[in-house]
C-alpha cells in the first residue's frame, strides 16, 4: 500500500502511541520524544522536521513554543502542524495561540480536539474530533490523514471556541467527580452537564469565539466524557478533593484554574458553576456545604427568570 503522508508525532506518550495505532498502516511515520524510553529509538528532530508533510504535536502545551520555534525555519513551506494539547502554557496562552505567535500566516497549523481517549483508541473503539486550522483548506488534508481509521473527523471554523471548549471541560469535570464523591446521584449530573456547557458557551464568547461552540464535540461531547470516565484524570481528581485528597494536585484543569487567575483572563465570579470549582480546589473545605450552597442557588436564580 502507497504510503500517504510522511507524519512526525512529537511525544510518545498515550496520545502518541495512540496517533501511531491509527496512522501507521497508511501513512509514514517518524516519532520524537525529548525522553525516550527504553527499547524506543526517537528520531533526530530537525532531520525529520525537514522531511514532515504533518507534524503532529502530541505534548503538553507548555513546550510548544520552543519546538515550534526550533522547527520552523526547516518546514516545509506546506507543511501542516496539528496540535492535540488541551491546556494553556505558563503565560495563559492555548496553542492556537503559541501556532499563531510563532507562524504567523507562513505555516499552515490547526487542533484535533473532542472525546478521544487514548485507551479507547489503542482498543480499536472509535473516537471523535473537531479541527480548526487557520487555513480553510486544511481540513481536506487532516480528513485524508484519518481517512479509513475510527477517528471521525469533523470541521470547525471556531479555532478560539473549539480551544476555549476543551481547555474549560477539564476543570469542569473535577465537579463531575465531586458531584458522584458525594453521591448526589444522576439529576445532579445531568444538571451540571446543562450548567457547564451554558457557561462554557458564555465563555467562549467572552473569549470571542463563535456562540454554540460550546455544544459540539470539542465542548459538550469532551465534556461529558471527561466528567463521566472512571478513568478520566480530572473526574478522581473531583473525588479526591472530596475525600481530602488535596495534595500535589497536578492536571490541565487545575493548571488552567492558576493561569485564569494570574492573568485575569475572566472573572470567576460571573460564573458560578467555575466559581464554585475555583474555591474548592484553593480551600478544599466543607465541599458538600459548599455544592449544596451553589446548587440551592442557582436552582432559585434560574427558577426566577
Amino acid at each position: 500500500m502507497t504510503k500517504h503522508y510522511k507524519v512526525l508525532i512529537l511525544g510518545y506518550g498515550e496520545m502518541g502511541h495512540a496517533m501511531e495505532y491509527l496512522l501507521h498502516e497508511r501513512h509514514q511515520l517518524d516519532i520524537w520524544d525529548k525522553y525516550p524510553q527504553e527499547n524506543f529509538q526517537s528520531v533526530l528532530l530537525e532531520e525529520a522536521s525537514s522531511n514532515a508533510d504533518i507534524v503532529l504535536f502530541c505534548l503538553p502545551v507548555n513546550p510548544h513554543q520552543e519546538i515550534a520555534e526550533q522547527i520552523k525555519p526547516i518546514l516545509k513551506p506546506d507543511c501542516l502542524c496539528l496540535s492535540i494539547a488541551k491546556g494553556l502554557n505558563q503565560d495563559g496562552k492555548t496553542a492556537a495561540q503559541i501556532f499563531e505567535a510563532v507562524f504567523g500566516n507562513h505555516q499552515t497549523y490547526g487542533l484535533i480536539y473532542g472525546p478521544m481517549i487514548s485507551e479507547e483508541i489503542l482498543d480499536g473503539r472509535y473516537a471523535f474530533a473537531q479541527t480548526a486550522c487557520n487555513k480553510q483548506a486544511a481540513f481536506t488534508t487532516v480528513k485524508k490523514l484519518f481517512d479509513h481509521s475510527n477517528l471521525l473527523i469533523e470541521a470547525s471554523d471556531d479555532i478560539t471556541g473549539i480551544s476555549w471548549s476543551v481547555i474549560l471541560k477539564n476543570v469542569y469535570a473535577l465537579a463531575f467527580g465531586m458531584a458522584d464523591e458525594l453521591q448526589l446521584g444522576d439529576n445532579v449530573r445531568g444538571f451540571l452537564t446543562v450548567s457547564a456547557t451554558q457557561e462554557l458557551d458564555k465563555i467562549i464568547s467572552h473569549m470571542g469565539g463563535t456562540i454554540g461552540s460550546s455544544y459540539n464535540l470539542a465542548g459538550l461531547g469532551d465534556l461529558v466524557t471527561t466528567g463521566t470516565s472512571k478513568t478520566s484524570h480530572h473526574y478522581e481528581l473531583g473525588r479526591k478533593l472530596v475525600k481530602g485528597e488535596s495534595q500535589k494536585m497536578e492536571g490541565e484543569g487545575i493548571n488552567t484554574l492558576d493561569m485564569v487567575s494570574k492573568y485575569n483572563l475572566i472573572n470567576p465570579a460571573d460564573y458560578p458553576l467555575f466559581n464554585l470549582i475555583h474555591h474548592i480546589v484553593k480551600k478544599p473545605e466543607h465541599v458538600k456545604e459548599q455544592f449544596d450552597a451553589y446548587l440551592k442557588q442557582a436552582y432559585n436564580s434560574q427558577s426566577s427568570w
